[in-house]
Parts: structure tokens; C-alpha cells; sequence
């Protein structure tokens, strides 16, 4: 087993650790003691909600509070805390506390689960990240308890704060309201101040990228010294908050009294791109809205953070490319920055396998069940963009849709990119060009 270990490369350690913790959260969740009905979950029920759990998407099949059982919530807990954290990265942390020595081969790995420039300093860096995990977790358990403690009881409160905490963190969107009403995610407090607040604070802080808090830690408020990509996240992250917000405001959420319309636009721009909960019914979005959505979705969060997507950067090198282009300039560039061709070439190369992932899973739902086309392209960008909104279709999608998703979850958590290199042979170094002739593009 070691040999073959030794063997693999950094984005095949990283793949099969994902498909190793979906597989063994799968077996646990059929067990009978982590269904409430005490017989456990089928294997592609137990399979679905594993793989929306390590990929912290937060699409189920069943309602997670009143279908599992406080083990079964556990396990689940636990699969989405490893999921956001990163399998490779959780795995090395507990390979640094043992006190083993860390080879080069395990700080690469590290490097790429955390998307690190550089290796130097990785085991410092991922210590600072897992230290500052278990404390932003902690606060926002605290913030939910005061309110989950009065309205459902100290115990049950305590640990529906520390589940939410975790899984907004996470951006899982993974709830326990439905003893409620099933499906209701956080429908009851879309205008408490407290729970937005902190929810949507959580949220954000695992989007933006654990490179993004090492600047933060290193330079506080003086942004002028982050590092571009740093610069990159805060800036994108800030538009496709505040846009958003502005539309559901004036379109989506106008039905809405007074404080209650300014939050649940705020809450929706947030936990579109990357998380799934949601504080209004998106049966009451149009089609126009639920574009916006989809478009959020799709790009997700930032890079090496607990969110899924084609990330912020992959954006913002596209926007800054196309500028380039507009405007005649020979290189792209951000922030008095030139980017690298190969991230150019990266960014187009994701955006592309995305686009043909969230179309194609789409029209398969749409001819497999006969669901509505934009119901299907709601769903296959929340399952590829690893966030969890639904418009209500999950529940009553066939085996092979449920497969698709399961297919276009595990991809958004892994990377398109990190699966095709999985796979590909590593690039050669080339010393001779083929003849170039000119093509006609636009």
C-alpha cells in the first residue's frame, strides 16, 4: 500500500482521499443505527448524502433532521468538517501531530490542497489554517447558541448551533430545521439579524481562501501589501455580494416588510455562490432570478477554501483577459500584475469543462425525468458548483439523475482541472514547435 502511495501524484492523493471518505461515510450512514427508522439508509441514498457531505453541497434526498438520527447527523457532521477542511490537509495535519517527519511528496500535497504559492512555510501555513478553523467554528457556535438555546433548549440548541456553525463555515448548507417543516433550511429567521449576520459572516470567511486570512494575519488592514490573488478574491467577492444584493432587492424580494427585504437580498448574494442554506422560498424567484443564482453558483468560492465552484480567480482572469482583448494590450493583467499564460489558459480551460459539465448534466435530467430545463439547470449548477439550493427536484429524481449530481459534486469539490491531471500523464518538456498558421476567431 505504501508503494503504491508513493507512486501516485498529488491530484491522485487528492481524488482518491475524496472517494475514499465518500465510500466509508456511505457504509456508515447505512448502519441502522444512523436512520431514525432504525434500518438504515439504502446504498445510493447513503452514497448521495455522503458525496453532498465531503463536498460540501448540502443537496439530500432526505430531509437530514427528520430521516437521520443523531449518529447518522454526526457522521454527517463529521464528513462535511473533513470535506471543508480537505481530506489531504486534515490527514497531514494529523500526520504533523503525531510527530512523524513530513516529506516533500506530503508538503506538496499539502501545497495543492491548500493552494499555497510556494511550499515554504506549508506545515506553519496549515497549522495557522486548522488553529483558525477550530476557533471561527467555535465563535460561531457561540453566536447561534444564544438564539438555537432559546428556541429549542440547551442541549438541542447547543448542538444545532455547533452544526450550523460547522456547516456554514464549510459552506455545506447542510440544516436540521426540518422538524419544523422538512425542506426549510433557515426560511424561520429570514429577518433575525443574529443568524444572517453570523450565518453569512461564516460563510464568507471559508470562501474567501485560507491564502486570502494569511494576508489578513500578516498585513491587517493594509491591502496595499496582499499578495494579487488576496486582492483578486476580496475585490470579486465584494461584487458578486453586493450586485446580487441589489437585484434581489428591487426584483425578487419586494413582497417582503421593511429590515426582513434587506436581509434576505443580502443572505441570498451570499450563500448563492457557495454555501446553499436559504431565508426565502426560491419557488417564488423568477427565471430571470434564478439565472442570477445559477450564475453565482457556478462561479462558487475562492481558491483553497472550503467552497466549491470555478472560483473568483478563474473569473477574474477571464473578465481580465477579455479586456486585454477589447483594449488591444499584449499581456493580461490585474492589480499592476501580469498574469502567467498558463493561469490564462487554466481559467479558460475550467470555465469551458464547467459550461459543458452544467449543460450536459442538464439536459440529461431534463430527457431522463422530464423535468422542466431551467428546474435541471438550477440543479446541476448547485450540484457542480457544490452549494445545495434546489428548487425542490431532488427528492424525485431517478437513480441515474441522483448519479449525475453525485458525478457533478464530486468534480466541483475536486477541481475539474485536478481530475483530468489525475488521469493525464505529466507534461513533457517540449524542444521542437509545429509549424504556426493563422486561424480567424470572433
Amino acid at each position: 500500500m505504501k508503494q503504491i502511495i508513493k507512486r501516485m501524484t498529488t491530484p491522485q492523493i487528492i481524488i482518491f482521499g475524496f472517494a475514499g471518505l465518500i465510500l466509508l461515510g456511505s457504509l456508515l450512514l447505512m448502519l441502522p443505527v444512523s436512520a431514525r427508522s432504525g434500518s438504515g439508509a439504502s446504498f445510493t441514498d447513503a452514497l448521495f448524502t455522503a458525496t453532498s457531505a465531503v463536498c460540501v453541497t448540502g443537496l439530500v434526498v432526505h430531509d437530514t433532521a427528520s430521516f437521520w438520527s443523531l449518529p447518522g447527523q454526526i457522521i454527517i457532521l463529521g464528513l462535511i468538517q473533513t470535506g471543508g477542511m480537505g481530506v489531504v490537509t486534515l490527514a497531514l495535519a494529523i500526520y504533523t501531530l503525531s510527530g512523524k517527519r513530513i516529506g516533500l511528496k506530503q508538503r506538496t500535497a499539502m501545497q495543492e490542497a491548500i493552494s499555497a504559492p510556494n511550499i515554504g512555510g506549508i506545515i506553519r501555513l496549515s497549522r495557522f489554517v486548522i488553529k483558525m478553523i477550530l476557533i471561527i467554528e467555535m465563535l460561531g457556535t457561540i453566536l447561534l447558541a444564544t438564539i438555537f438555546c432559546r428556541d429549542f433548549g440547551l442541549m438541542k440548541g447547543l448542538w444545532y448551533a455547533l452544526f450550523h456553525s460547522v456547516s456554514a463555515f464549510c459552506n455545506a448548507g447542510f440544516d436540521l430545521m426540518g422538524l419544523r417543516a422538512p425542506y426549510s433550511s433557515l426560511t424561520g429567521y429570514a429577518g433575525h439579524p443574529v443568524i444572517n449576520l453570523t450565518i453569512s459572516s461564516l460563510i464568507i470567511i471559508g470562501g474567501i481562501g485560507f491564502m486570502t486570512w494569511d494576508d489578513v494575519r500578516k498585513y491587517g488592514i493594509h491591502i496595499r501589501r496582499y499578495h494579487m490573488q488576496s486582492k483578486v478574491v476580496l475585490v470579486t467577492s465584494f461584487f458578486l455580494i453586493s450586485l446580487p444584493m441589489v437585484y434581489f432587492y428591487y426584483y425578487e424580494c419586494q413582497a417582503l416588510p421593511g429590515k426582513e427585504r434587506v436581509w434576505a437580498a443580502f443572505f441570498q448574494s451570499v450563500t448563492a455562490r457557495t454555501a446553499g442554506f436559504n431565508t426565502v422560498d426560491l419557488s417564488s424567484f423568477g427565471d430571470t432570478g434564478l439565472m442570477v443564482l445559477m450564475a453565482l453558483m457556478l462561479v462558487g468560492g475562492s481558491p483553497g477554501s472550503t467552497a466549491g465552484g470555478m472560483k473568483t480567480t478563474t473569473l477574474a482572469v477571464m473578465i481580465a483577459t477579455m479586456v486585454t482583448v477589447f483594449f488591444r494590450k499584449d499581456q493580461t493583467h490585474l492589480f499592476r500584475r501580469r498574469i502567467p499564460e498558463e493561469a490564462v489558459r487554466n481559467a479558460l480551460a475550467i470555465f469551458m469543462l464547467y459550461l459543458i459539465l452544467f449543460l450536459t448534466g442538464a439536459l440529461l435530467i431534463c430527457h431522463l425525468d422530464g423535468i422542466p430545463l431551467v428546474a435541471s439547470l438550477f440543479e446541476t449548477a448547485s450540484a457542480l458548483g457544490t452549494v445545495g439550493l434546489t428548487t425542490g427536484i431532488t427528492e424525485g429524481l431517478s437513480l441515474y439523475s441522483r448519479f449525475i449530481l453525485i458525478v457533478l459534486m464530486y468534480t466541483g469539490r475536486v477541481g475539474g482541472l485536478t481530475l483530468i491531471f489525475s488521469a493525464v500523464s505529466s507534461k513533457k518538456a517540449g524542444f521542437s514547435r509545429l509549424p504556426e498558421e493563422k486561424i480567424t476567431v470572433g
